[in-house]
């Protein structure tokens, strides 16, 4: 099946909150479209779901914002699942009072007042990471409650972003992408990807791929310790072009037809 692929667009982009479990998710699954949207001069935010201040993958995460254009990192300060020292003290994500994680999310929605909301699709990504699957139930939440004005009155005003995409990767991409991008010896069918009728937007992301590339480079102790960052610098430029020129996402709208335009790419 070949998927649409949507044209460059020729107007203002809308204004973009992209939430992200884990310092580099946002470099990885939507560093194209955060830079497209900042060098077109839209607002963009990064809110992270784990790790703290201080910790050395909040430093770099902030160096990869930077790259991004998407401004300083917003932190709900839980723990990674699997690295209880990325918040010492606190609580795992996964372990979070549901709406004590939902509130704190709510807050930043309406401080940022995106258009538009990025989170990762319900499996969490092709990895199936429980951070990444929480993720998403918890910003699944929020772009609605952030509009309600009896929930978390203490949050702000209500704001009601227009649309949710979901960043994920078609099955169609899964060998190729996830055979780089996975552990070595992981079989394709252990990846966790949409069926290629579910993707509504396809970006090629092309022309913005020095930043994301910059971006995910960025996370340095990612890349020295072989993680996902680590297997891409390794890879020759026309792999990494080919595995991250072009990102997907599912389209969730939050409010009726008829409203301004808020496609990624129009």
């Amino acid at each position: 099946m070949t998927l649409p692929n949507m044209p460059l667009p020729s107007v203002s982009l809308p204004g973009l909150l992209a939430v992200h479990a884990h310092p580099d998710d946002e470099s990885l699954f939507s560093g194209g479209v955060l830079a497209q949207h900042a060098a077109a001069g839209a607002r963009t935010a990064v809110v992270t779901t784990t790790w703290v201040e201080g910790s050395h993958r909040v430093t770099e995460l902030a160096r990869a914002l930077k790259i991004l254009g998407a401004g300083a990192p917003r932190l709900l300060g839980y723990a990674d699942a699997r690295v209880p020292e990325s918040a010492p003290g606190r609580p795992r994500f996964v372990d979070a009072p549901l709406d004590e994680a939902v509130g704190a999310l709510v807050g930043h929605i309406r401080a940022v007042r995106p258009q538009v909301v990025i989170a990762p699709d319900a499996y969490g990504g092709m990895t199936g990471h429980p951070d990444h699957v929480h993720t998403h139930r918890v910003t699944a939440l929020a772009v609605r409650a952030a509009g309600l004005a009896r929930l978390f009155p203490e949050a702000g005003d209500p704001w009601q972003p227009s649309a949710l995409y979901l960043a994920t990767h078609p099955h169609s991409a899964a060998e190729e992408v996830g055979g780089r991008l996975g552990r070595e010896g992981t079989p394709t069918g252990a990846f966790y990807v949409s069926d290629d009728a579910w993707i509504t937007t396809k970006v090629d992301v092309g022309p913005w791929l020095p930043q994301k590339l910059a971006a995910i480079l960025a996370h340095r102790s990612e890349v020295e310790r072989g993680a996902a960052p680590g297997r891409i610098a390794a890879l020759p430029p026309d792999v990494q072009r080919r595995i991250l020129g072009t990102e997907w996402y599912i389209r969730r709208d939050l409010v009726l037809r008829g409203a301004a335009e808020t496609a990624l790419s129009a």
